[in-house]
């Protein structure tokens, strides 16, 4: 947070900056203002609904809660747990997103009654076979890349729309990817679609984020994310329900003990 302060004071002081910045600077300035839009909401509940399509189109459901909190001066913590079918009930993701450095993660296995950790070195495995890694579960600091802008140009699926087009590094080794190509709309900082390059900088995924809705009056949250693989064929859809913000969750909510405790 004290970094993102301080850019935007240093573009607030020095307009030409705006005028004369280089495209990694433009690039960072529309992350950091992207992330400035989204500060503040204190925290969330929401359903979730996880569709998990192979190539030939079979699919299977899955139910799942998800708690979010935000932390001052570091990334969110979040709770992911699933509901239904009988075969994952109880199975919870705990993660503790940073700023800087590794995040960390849990997974709960209800069937062994234990809590695993999830190494930096396996954070871009499947989260359950579906298309999402551990860490795209994890919050999006703008610390955890650096930036390069590329572009405007009308955004996917929406011709109105205009899009800055940048491109994101991740600074983590660990990561699963070598960059990301995102579409963010120039009027409400939202994201549009995301393009994974794989460690071999070869397309591997697509997220695009579809039906925006507004809360409190100024937080944004898409009703689906879709995620197709490429080289796969496979897809996952996560839709999104029943939001609701500031319900006075705090950091006991988001504990290993309290991932084992949830109902």
């Amino acid at each position: 947070m004290k970094r993102t302060l301080w850019i935007l004071c240093l573009l607030i002081s020095q307009p030409e900056l705006l005028l004369a910045e280089s495209p990694e600077e433009k690039g960072l300035a529309i992350a950091v203002e992207s992330d400035r839009r989204d500060t503040g909401f204190n925290d969330s509940k929401a359903e979730m609904l996880m569709t998990l399509r192979n190539r030939h189109g079979e699919q299977s459901i899955r139910h799942m809660r998800v708690k979010v909190l935000e932390v001052q001066d570091d990334g969110d913590k979040s709770i992911f747990v699933f509901d239904r079918p009988r075969d994952v009930k109880g199975t919870g993701l705990l993660s503790y997103s940073h700023k800087v450095g590794n995040d960390d993660q849990w997974l709960y296995l209800p069937a062994l009654k234990r809590v695993k950790r999830i190494s930096s070195a396996n954070k871009s495995g499947s989260f359950m076979g579906s298309e999402f890694a551990y860490e795209d579960f994890a919050s999006q600091e703008v610390e955890k890349y650096t930036y390069k802008y590329l572009r405007n140009e009308s955004c996917p699926g929406d011709a109105k729309m205009d899009c800055f087009v940048s491109e994101r590094y991740p600074v983590d080794e660990n990561s699963g990817y070598t960059r990301q190509v995102g579409w963010i709309d120039s009027k409400e900082y939202r994201p549009q679609k995301i393009e994974f390059y794989d460690r071999k900088n070869t397309l591997l995924k697509t997220l695009v984020f579809k039906g925006y809705q507004q809360y409190l009056g100024q937080y944004w949250r898409a009703d689906e994310l879709i995620m197709d693989n490429h080289q796969t064929g496979k897809s996952t859809t996560l839709s999104w329900s029943g939001y609701k913000f500031r319900n006075n969750l705090s950091a006991k909510d988001f504990t290993r003990n309290s991932l084992k405790r949830v109902k």
